[in-house]
């Protein structure tokens, strides 16, 4: 089953900005960074304090975040700071919802899916500019 979120990116400012939206919301959350994860060996230690994840959910309402990892390839500006989040267990129907979204995208925008030690992890900006990240998990045997 897929899932799709909405995912919000901050520059550094993750934690408190979830941990304020749950003061709004309630809920439960969870905030992970880079340093408590397997990534931190992929990023320099500069960003290992950012929030690598946090999901906040309360009732029907899901939110997923993180802090802006890319740069200096990408620089946050209004508008590209929220992307839909896909994630779930079904890697095929992932990766073909992936392959038609890449049609008349930006090449250089397309990080096709991949092993990583998080799951099956993947992002691109479609033709009409939506961010769209991709984290599958397959089913534990």
């Amino acid at each position: 089953m897929l899932r799709c979120t909405p995912f919000l990116l901050f520059d550094g400012e993750c934690a408190a900005a979830m941990t304020f939206y749950q003061e709004c919301l309630g809920g439960d959350l969870t905030i992970t960074t880079l340093r408590d994860s397997p990534m931190r060996e992929f990023l320099p230690p500069d960003k290992h304090a950012r929030t690598i994840n946090a999901h906040l959910r309360s009732g029907d309402i899901e939110i997923s975040a993180a802090d802006w990892m890319a740069s200096p390839v990408r620089t946050p500006v209004q508008g590209n700071t929220t992307a839909i989040f896909v994630n779930g267990d079904d890697i095929d129907a992932m990766r073909s919802i992936h392959r038609r979204l890449s049609v008349g995208a930006d090449t250089s925008s397309i990080q096709e899916l991949h092993d990583m030690p998080i799951g099956t992890y993947g992002q691109l900006y479609d033709r009409y500019g939506v961010q769209w990240i991709f984290l599958g998990r397959p089913h534990a045997e």
